[in-house]
């Protein structure tokens, strides 16, 4: 259903989607169902660099440890369960695996939300 207060394309929107992510496809649902058509950054084929992270994370106003998904295997692999772990090194860990990447990843202008539960994306974006 298509709110009638907002049915054009929201251009500083991009959502980090994961196609296979059920989280991410009802969040790229919740936008499509109010008319609203985010840039979609497929993380998995086109990596964030460091300096990208390091501004989704300070748009999201949390550590780097607070976007790694800890049930990948990576996670325990790289030692990355370190409570101590330098936010370089969880960064450096998510430009080599990107599936380490929490998703999905709503930003519009200067703020963004991990969209779990999908409706944290109404913090962005309102419910008109």
């Amino acid at each position: 259903m298509v709110h009638s207060s907002q049915n054009a394309p929201m251009p500083d929107l991009v959502l980090y989607h994961n196609d296979t992510c059920s989280k991410c496809r009802a969040t790229a649902a919740l936008l499509a169902d109010r008319g609203l058509q985010p840039t979609v950054v497929e993380y998995l084929h086109t990596p964030p660099d460091a300096a990208t992270l390091r501004d989704l994370l300070r748009k999201l106003a949390v550590p780097a440890r607070a976007l790694l998904r800890n049930n990948e295997p990576e996670y325990t692999q790289l030692g990355l369960d370190d409570p101590a772990l330098p936010d370089e090194t969880a960064i450096a860990a998510m430009v080599a695996h990107p599936r380490l990447i929490e998703r999905p990843i709503l930003v519009r202008g200067d703020r963004a939300v991990v969209c779990r539960p999908p409706e944290r994306a109404l913090e962005l974006i309102g419910d008109p």
